[in-house]
């Protein structure tokens, strides 16, 4: 398990943008899942939208990205990198997420060649499924 310090020694995310809060499964360069816990507070809920707050969808793939970054960044050799989003495909949103719910995020590592990948995201409310995307990335 991964608190929110060790996960900033891990990506370069910060405050409002990291958007893990906590690993609680990790196989580095294969898998992981986080936890985001998703507060009334958070910046965007104050236009996303008033008297209806929901979270974008681009930033629920922001925090599956995030969770297959540090599945990427836990190896050794990838240590002190960063990894960069390059492509998205399938993604699909099957649920609200709102304030008070927690997501779970799980990320797969499906394919590297070099320094590229591809990934796979689920996030989940609970046993339901909220969205799911692939990801393409780079690391350098």
């Amino acid at each position: 398990m991964l608190n929110i310090q060790e996960i900033q020694q891990i990506i370069p995310h910060r405050y409002p943008f990291l958007l893990v809060d906590k690993i609680i499964d990790l196989n580095p360069g294969i898998s992981a899942m986080g936890i985001k816990m998703v507060s009334g507070n958070e910046f965007f809920f104050a236009g996303h939208f008033p008297g209806n707050p929901v979270m974008p969808g681009v930033l629920i793939i922001e925090a599956l990205a995030q969770t297959g970054a540090i599945t990427f960044l836990s190896v050794p050799e990838n240590k002190g990198k960063t990894v960069y989003f390059v492509g998205l495909d399938k993604a699909r949103f099957r649920r609200k997420v709102i304030p008070g719910d927690i997501l779970r995020l799980e990320a797969q590592v499906i394919k590297v060649k070099g320094q590229y990948g591809i990934g796979r995201g689920r996030a989940y409310v609970e046993d339901e499924l909220a969205c799911e995307a692939e990801f393409s990335f780079n690391c350098s």
